[in-house]
């Protein structure tokens, strides 16, 4: 995988040339940028199916929160020195320490990752064979995996609750500019702000939390705070607004992405082919949300913020949430009445 990251970064270099001679250049050139982005948008996706591979059911949630902290940790890092490294000894310089690390990141991945981390013994003995319809690309298999009691009403409360703070923080380099009235080189500054806020979360709080309380609690906890942060980027005016809705909104962000991914791989069984894991292949199906968002999000964030402003991104996140909580609350009702 991480070749590929080295090959993204390195492209501006090998491809400015082309993309000078002809506009035919430019646009391969931005295909080629866009392979590489969808490709590195899996690099999480497999590491979190190693994780769920190798930790216990009951701590999956904590190590899933962690392994957010590592690499939120490394993006703000790697930003810094980035910058750094870029206006101290060159443009390219970046690229090339980039290279090195990511081959770094090769020889650890073979050496310490064994080739097999799926448990045998979790693997149901007698199963039809499935195998010549299943696999990652299969409709069939992706209809099968989404038809498993609770997994398609979790993958969709996954996709509405990050969804219009996913549009917000797309938009958020023309409203940093346009609502917020920002330079560059303040917005680079509040964009880490969120990102420490994210590490926070991500490393500490959910892994204490998880341990304390359910995960369906914890899910709820966060779809009510997210309707309070609604109502607060309806409210917002200025930077300090934000910087106080900020808190809230990671922390409802991450808790409910980290908690639909573990309860997704639980909701699955380890294993049902001797050819692919089912938390492993949910796990490649919720990293598409991110993708699918980043897709439809400029053109839903574009006509809210020029037709409504910046209080029509709260208005979305209001009713989506309040949606999301009525139902929670309502299958909390009925798994009671079960009891």
């Amino acid at each position: 995988m991480s070749p590929v990251c080295s090959c993204s970064l390195l492209s501006p270099r090998i491809w400015q040339r082309v993309s000078a001679w002809t506009p035919l250049g430019l646009v391969t050139c931005r295909l080629f940028l866009g392979f590489c982005s969808l490709l590195e948008d899996q690099f999480l996706a497999g590491a979190q199916m190693v994780v769920t591979d190798l930790t216990p059911v009951e701590e999956r949630a904590s190590a899933l929160g962690k392994l957010g902290l590592c690499f939120g940790l490394g993006i703000i890092t790697g930003s810094s020195l980035g910058g750094f490294l870029a206006s101290r000894f060159g443009i390219y310089t970046p690229t090339w320490v980039a290279l090195a690390a990511n081959l770094l990141c090769c020889v650890i991945v073979m050496v310490s990752i064994p080739a097999e981390t799926k448990r045998r013994q979790d693997r149901p003995s007698a199963r039809p064979d499935t195998s010549e319809s299943s696999g990652v690309f299969s409709l069939t298999e992706l209809k099968r995996l989404l038809s498993i009691p609770n997994v398609m009403p979790v993958f969709m409360m996954k996709v509405l609750s990050g969804f219009p703070i996913g549009i917000f923080m797309i938009m958020f380099s023309v409203i940093s500019v346009d609502f917020f009235g920002l330079n560059a080189a303040s917005s680079g500054y509040l964009m880490s702000y969120f990102g420490i806020l994210q590490l926070v979360v991500q490393g500490f709080l959910v892994g204490i939390l998880t341990s304390r309380y359910s995960e369906q609690t914890l899910l709820l906890l966060s779809m009510i705070i997210s309707v309070g942060v609604g109502f607060g980027m309806i409210l917002m005016t200025g930077v300090f607004d934000f910087c106080l809705i900020a808190i809230p909104m990671v922390f409802t962000l991450c808790m409910a992405g980290v908690i639909t991914d573990s309860i997704l791989t639980k909701a699955v069984p380890p294993s049902d082919t001797g050819q692919s894991s089912c938390p492993g292949a949910i796990l490649g199906i919720c990293a598409s949300v991110q993708p699918f968002t980043r897709t439809i999000g400029p053109t839903i964030g574009g006509y809210l913020y020029k037709h409504y402003g910046v209080p029509s991104f709260g208005c979305v996140n209001v009713i989506i949430s309040l949606i999301l909580v009525i139902y929670l609350l309502r299958d909390q009702v009925n798994q009671r009445k079960k009891k």
